[in-house]
C-alpha cells in the first residue's frame, strides 16, 4: 500500500487548490524529482526554484496571478517535498542544484530553459544563468540576489561544525523510529516560529502541505519529512571576485525583486558591490516589494505586476512545441 503524501493544502483541508495543476515526477539517477505543472504541457513552462527548506507550494499563491498564456512548473529540489532524497551518506551542497537544472532540461530535451527562484533558488538561478548564459532566455530572482558572503575563519569554522552535524542526522535518516509528531495547529507555529515570522500564518498552509506525513502513531498529528541533512548543507559558492565574475557572465534578461521588510543575509557592502556588476547588463532590472522575505508567498498580489510585466516583454508569445 502506497503512503500518503499530500501534494497541495487541499489534501488535508478538502479546499481546492488556487490554480489547478498536474503533478509530475522527472526521473533522476536517485529517484526523482517532483513538481507541479500548471497550464499546457505543449509549451516549455517558466521553472521555478523555492527556497532552503521549502518546497514547490511557496509558489502556489503566485502563480495563479502570473499570466496565462506561458505554463509554470514548480519543483521540488531533492530531499524537499515530495522530491527524492539523495542516497544515505551523501551531502548536500546548493551547487548540486545547477545538476539538477541540466536534468530536468535533458528530460525534457530543451535547449533553453526560463527561472523565477526565491531565496536560495534564487541563488542557484543567478548561479545556473552565470555558467549557462547561452541557455536561460528569462530569470526572475526574489530577494536573494547571489551567493552569501561569510568571513573566512567563520566559513572554516563552518564547513567544520556543520558536517559533524550532518554526519549525526545522517545516522538518523537511517532509524525506523517516527520522528516527533505535532496537531497541525503546533506545526503551523513551529513553521512561523522557524521561518523568523517571515511566513504569516495563513500562508504556512502552503509550505506544509508538502513537506509533512500523517502519523502512524496517532493519526490526528503529523511530522516533518523533509530530509533533516538539509540543515547543515554546504551553502557556499565561492569568495566575492569569483561572485562578481559570476555576474558580469550573465546575459540574459534578469529581473531581481528585493523584499523591503528583509535581511541582506550578509553585509550590505557585498550585495550592493555585485548589483553595481549586474546593472551592467543592459536587460537588468532591479524592483522592490513590500513585505518579508517570503513575500512572494504573503502578498503576491504587490509583486505579481512587477514579475508579469518583466515575463511578457521577454516571452511575450507561447511557443508550442511536440507534448513534453
Amino acid at each position: 500500500m502506497a503512503e500518503e503524501r499530500f501534494t497541495h493544502i487541499g489534501d488535508i483541508t478538502g479546499e481546492k487548490p488556487l490554480l489547478s495543476f498536474k503533478e509530475i515526477k522527472i526521473k533522476v539517477p536517485w529517484g526523482h524529482i517532483s513538481g507541479k505543472w500548471y497550464g499546457s504541457q505543449n509549451v516549455r513552462p517558466i521553472v521555478c526554484i523555492h527556497g532552503w527548506m521549502d518546497n514547490a507550494g511557496t509558489f502556489d499563491t503566485l502563480i495563479p496571478l502570473l499570466s496565462r498564456h506561458l505554463p509554470f512548473l514548480a519543483v521540488d529540489l531533492p530531499g524537499h517535498g515530495l522530491s527524492s532524497r539523495i542516497p544515505d551518506g551523501c551531502y548536500y551542497n546548493s551547487i548540486d542544484n545547477i545538476f539538477v537544472i541540466r536534468l530536468i532540461m535533458q528530460q525534457y530535451n530543451w535547449d533553453k530553459i526560463s527561472l523565477i527562484g526565491h531565496s536560495m533558488g534564487s541563488i542557484v538561478t543567478f548561479a545556473f544563468a552565470s555558467l549557462y548564459p547561452d541557455k536561460v532566455d528569462l530569470a526572475v530572482g526574489l530577494d536573494a540576489l547571489k551567493p552569501h558572503q561569510r568571513a573566512i575563519p567563520k566559513q572554516i569554522e563552518t564547513i567544520a561544525t556543520r558536517m559533524e552535524e550532518f554526519l549525526k542526522e545522517d545516522e538518523r535518516n537511517r532509524s525506523d523510529s517516527e520522528p516527533p509528531s505535532y496537531t497541525y495547529d503546533e506545526l503551523i507555529d513551529r513553521l512561523f516560529v522557524g521561518s523568523f515570522h517571515s511566513v504569516n500564518k495563513d500562508t504556512c498552509q502552503y509550505l506544509l502541505a508538502r513537506n509533512i506525513k500523517r502519523s502512524k502513531l496517532d493519526s490526528n498529528k503529523f511530522y516533518f519529512v523533509r530530509d533533516r541533512r538539509l540543515k547543515y548543507y554546504n551553502y557556499q559558492i565561492g569568495n566575492q571576485d569569483l561572485v562578481n565574475e559570476m555576474a558580469r557572465r550573465i546575459t540574459c534578461p534578469y529581473l531581481f525583486v528585493k523584499a523591503n521588510s528583509s535581511t541582506y543575509f550578509e553585509e550590505k557592502k557585498f550585495y550592493f558591490d555585485t548589483l553595481s556588476v549586474m546593472k551592467e547588463n543592459p536587460k537588468f532590472e532591479l524592483a522592490a516589494s513590500e513585505g518579508t522575505h517570503h513575500f512572494h508567498l504573503n502578498n503576491p498580489e504587490k509583486v505579481c505586476e512587477t514579475i508579469n510585466t518583466f515575463i511578457c516583454k521577454y516571452r511575450p508569445q507561447d511557443v508550442p512545441t511536440s507534448k513534453l
